[in-house]
């Protein structure tokens, strides 16, 4: 979500954070601060895309499911994206993923793609 700056917050918990898949997402790497979403649980699902899975180097890939369980948490990172960038990381995930609003247990509201 945007934070006033222009800049989109996106919570990755998965390859996006890869050095890789950054590069050739995003054009450079982007760093990102430690966060973490509550109510949600870590599954996995087969990626057939074969440009998707050669570039992160996995056949498999995480993905979050809502559990409401507030016990439930999910670590990972939260990027500050442009626009352009956000749009760019929304071709990169599989038609297995949407992207959804949320907020964190920082309290920063964020972007994060989550099971369809």
């Amino acid at each position: 979500m945007s934070d006033g700056s222009g800049t989109e917050s996106l919570f990755t918990y998965g390859t996006l954070q890869l050095p890789d898949v950054q590069l050739d997402t995003f054009g450079h790497r982007v760093d990102g601060d430690d966060d973490a979403l509550a109510g949600y649980r870590l599954d996995w699902t087969d990626i057939s895309d074969a440009h998707v899975a050669a570039l992160s180097g996995l056949d498999r890939h995480p993905i979050l499911r809502r559990t409401d369980d507030t016990r439930d948490r999910v670590f990972g990172r939260v990027l500050r994206l442009t626009p352009d960038e956000l749009d760019a990381a929304d071709e990169y995930e599989v038609s297995l993923y949407r992207r959804a609003s949320v907020v964190l247990v920082s309290g920063i509201r964020a972007w994060v793609y989550v099971a369809t």
